[in-house]
């Protein structure tokens, strides 16, 4: 699928894009010439994602709650969009169980505002919902989950997105059956620059190693689909576009994940990631958490990759680089966020018409 001949000068709405994913979506859109809206949250953390892109001055950003119906449906109407990329959501497993209510609200009420308020503009033609690999039953088997797996969730915020994907379903098959072409994302562990959330592990290393201060590992031996996010918002996109020139016949649930192959551990990856920034010798500690935690987690990404333009183009190590890069350039200088952002974007889309791996 030709991405710059699907979005050059389409009307697109990504919520959520004073997020990580939804920032660098954000700007793959701008630079495939689409005329993007944002609709979020101010940021409340510094630093951020959207303030590194100088979003306030080059896109059009409405901060909103996605909580709130009216704001939602007056803004999703008046910018008359194509497609919408509904990212905006609470993102972080420990802190739904701190505020569940909050988490129950953002995930599940959001997402029907949003749904509703595309299916009240007689524009949106197609809506993509992105949720997680964390929406199936978790049983820590070895087998990959299918988009056919029942969906359940130990967490609120597992729960929460489970409930999200139901209600786009019932969009999908029944409210915006004839109108809407709607489809569920569901994304592995997004690594890349720019995220500087708490309670995740890349981040989390990050500041340790900035601040010179000791890793700390909740769950060691867990397993988990990392991959770098322009894999994630290549599927997007990918998906987006089918949704829009071909319309129902892809509006149902995708996974998007790396092959199993590269599937690795908390500690590995927090070693790898030591490794290539030059520091191996980083102090780590393990403090248990708590909180029940899933031990391993699989993505089976066949159906994407059979019926979708879209594969996993970087292995676990490369995913690596490209973060450790981002991050490093930043410290150096943080005026230079935008233009590392987007030459990795550009490696990418090079990266994406050719056999190789290339380098950023």
């Amino acid at each position: 699928m030709d991405l710059l001949q699907t979005y050059r000068g389409r009307r697109v709405i990504v919520t959520g894009h004073t997020g990580f994913q939804g920032g660098w979506l954000s700007l793959w859109l701008n630079e495939l010439g689409a005329k993007v809206t944002g609709l979020a949250l101010a940021p409340r953390a510094r630093p951020n994602l959207f303030d590194a892109l100088f979003f306030a001055e080059n896109l059009d950003s409405r901060f909103v709650d996605v909580t709130d119906g009216p704001a939602v449906k007056h803004i999703v109407g008046a910018v008359n969009a194509d497609i919408v990329f509904h990212l905006a959501a609470q993102p972080i497993v420990r802190q739904s169980y701190a505020n569940p209510i909050e988490t129950f609200a953002t995930n599940i009420l959001g997402t029907a505002h949003l749904l509703e308020a595309a299916r009240a503009t007689g524009s949106v033609r197609a809506f993509v919902s992105v949720t997680t690999d964390k929406v199936y039953e978790n049983r820590d088997w070895l087998w990959p989950y299918r988009e056919i797996d029942p969906l359940g969730g130990l967490d609120p915020y597992s729960t929460s997105n489970a409930c999200a994907e139901m209600i786009s379903a019932l969009y999908q098959r029944n409210l915006c059956r004839d109108t809407i072409a709607i489809a569920t994302a569901r994304g592995g562990n997004a690594v890349g620059g720019g995220d500087w959330s708490v309670d995740r592990l890349v981040p989390d290393i990050v500041r340790a190693i900035v601040s010179e201060k000791p890793i700390v590992l909740r769950n060691p031996d867990a397993v988990r689909p990392w991959q770098h996010v322009l894999e994630l918002c290549e599927g997007y996109l990918q998906l987006g576009a089918e949704l829009l020139n071909s319309g129902r016949g892809f509006a149902e649930a995708w996974n998007f994940g790396p092959h199993l192959s590269e599937l690795v551990t908390v500690d590995a990856l927090t070693r790898a990631m030591l490794q290539l920034w030059s520091s191996p010798g980083h102090p780590v500690e393990v403090q248990a958490s708590i909180l029940p935690e899933a031990r391993i987690l699989r993505l089976d990404i066949a159906k994407a990759l059979a019926r979708l333009a879209w594969r996993p183009r970087l292995n676990v190590q490369e995913a690596l680089l490209w973060t450790i890069r981002w991050y490093q350039g930043y410290y150096e200088n943080p005026s230079n966020a935008y233009d590392l952002t987007r030459d990795q974007i550009q490696c990418y889309s090079r990266l994406m018409s050719q056999t190789r791996p290339a380098r950023p």
